[in-house]
């Protein structure tokens, strides 16, 4: 049998009883005949749901998996597997669990074997029943709730998918393998973890006993085709007078902040918004785990690191946050603003770094400013508030609220400008924002982008930097 990445086979032990001869006689059947009765019940038993066999049959293709696995993990060799090309794999394999299968007398069609086969190949060099999700550019996150059940996003609803692991104990391995990967462990010690997929993708775990029903894990999958302000506005995430807006705003070196709740596509809008930097400018971005893809070719790139085993070792934004400031950066992008490094953020772009760009977790700009009041605070920093007050005024030129709506769909509700001072609050003005006007009966949000008829603070910047702006960008519209 051809096998390169097989390890050499151990000679079978001899069978204790050889099977019956012709010259011997079969053992009789112990028990008495059945009678009529019982085999019109046994037909009856044999009328099973379609939905039954199917989960039957799953059950059987797992059971198979199980054993062809571990017969793989015996005869492979896998220090070989490294170079391994993967036609060579997949031929492996195929001969290796073919041989199997054989031995074990079970009979599979063509499109049986094929599935696992690729199931096979998945679990030695992917991530097991993961990797079709993976694959699938329709998904936008995975959700493991235990062995299971898999939840995935798809269109911004959540849905229940009928693929499961064997056990608690082929989910831990999966997650052992991701985790292991990036130098990073997870156990009953240390029960939660953060890590980065090969494809980028984001990756969090918590296993028992902090999870009670079995592993929970999270990944919020890697984008491979870059999103440009273009594509958003195709999509309906705001308007070309919006488009527009930001566009001067990127170019004239405001500096951002984008707020929203979880997965209302925050790091989606920085990437797009970042598409406006020009080329000649150097770039710094920090992230607790990266996952920009910014399109300039002057981009120096920054990750946190967690503590080690001994609880040492670790570097926080904070420290990426100063270390960039001494580093010539034109503009320092932080992926998400969350700790005390907001108060090194916030004095960055008050000290030449204009342009600069963050994202919080808020529900609207009033409350983006609360939360950079009380991330301060946080800091342990005692500052009068009028003093903090002024040094976000100071700092912060826009805030870009981002929605994901009740149907799925993520919008830019409402961009709104930071004017100043008026006594201790913080003067704001709103000058685009989605207006809703009903529901459709299919379940989707109707509703329009439009400008409030306030004219941009920041108008004579934008002409002096040479982006005039039409005033009839700021006209209200109502269809």
């Amino acid at each position: 049998m051809f096998s390169r990445f097989k390890k050499p086979s151990v000679a079978p032990e001899p069978a204790t009883r050889a099977a019956p001869t012709a010259s011997e006689p079969a053992m009789p059947r112990i028990g008495p005949k059945p009678t009529a009765g019982a085999a019109a019940n046994a037909r009856a038993a044999a009328q099973v749901s379609p939905a039954d066999k199917e989960r039957k049959r799953k059950e059987r293709m797992s059971e198979i998996k199980v054993e062809l696995h571990k017969r793989l993990l015996d005869n492979l060799n896998l220090a070989a597997l490294e170079h391994a090309s993967e036609q060579d794999l997949r031929q492996e394999i195929a001969a290796i669990s073919a041989e199997a299968l054989e031995e074990m007398s079970i009979v599979l069609n063509k499109d049986e074997r094929s599935q696992l086969n690729q199931e096979l190949y998945d679990e030695v060099t992917g991530l097991g029943p993961l990797e079709p999700l993976l694959k699938d550019d329709t998904v936008n996150d995975i959700l493991v709730n235990g062995p299971h059940q898999i939840f995935v996003e798809r269109a911004g609803k959540l849905q229940l998918t009928d693929i499961t692991f064997k056990d608690e104990r082929h989910l831990l391995r999966i997650i052992d393998k991701i985790v292991s990967a990036v130098g990073r462990r997870v156990d009953e010690s240390n029960p939660y973890v953060d890590a980065r997929l090969a494809d980028g993708s984001r990756f969090n775990a918590m296993v028992p006993p902090i999870a009670v029903d079995g592993s929970l894990v999270s990944i919020r999958k890697f984008k491979k085709d870059k999103l440009k302000i273009d594509d958003l506005v195709r999509f309906g995430a705001f308007s070309e007078e919006m488009a527009a807006y930001l566009q001067a705003a990127v170019a004239t070196r405001l500096n951002i902040i984008v707020s929203g709740g979880t997965g209302s596509g925050k790091t989606t809008t920085l990437n797009a918004l970042s598409s406006f930097i020009d080329n000649s400018e150097r770039i710094i971005t920090i992230e607790d785990t990266a996952e920009l893809q910014l399109q300039q070719t002057h981009v120096g790139r920054m990750e946190s690191r967690p503590p080690n085993v001994e609880g040492k070792g670790a570097v926080t934004q904070r420290d990426c946050l100063r270390n960039a400031l001494r580093m010539r950066p034109d503009r320092i992008i932080v992926g998400e603003t969350r700790g005390e490094e907001v108060i090194d953020m916030l004095q960055a772009m008050n000290t030449g770094h204009d342009g600069s760009m963050t994202t919080i977790h808020a529900n609207s700009a009033r409350d983006g400013v609360s939360r950079l009041e009380n991330m301060i605070a946080m800091a342990g920093i005692e500052m009068p508030i009028k003093a903090v007050r002024q040094q976000i005024a100071s700092a912060v030129n826009l805030i870009v609220q981002a929605s994901r709506l009740q149907d799925g769909s993520r919008r830019m509700v409402s961009i709104t400008e930071i004017t100043g001072m008026e006594g201790d609050v913080i003067s704001m003005q709103e000058v685009f924002r989605f207006k809703r006007v009903g529901l459709a009966p299919d379940g989707k949000i109707i509703g329009h982008f439009t400008a409030t008829g306030v004219r941009s603070h920041y108008a004579e910047r934008f002409r002096t930097w040479g982006y005039d702006l039409p005033p009839s960008i700021y006209e209200p519209f109502d269809p």
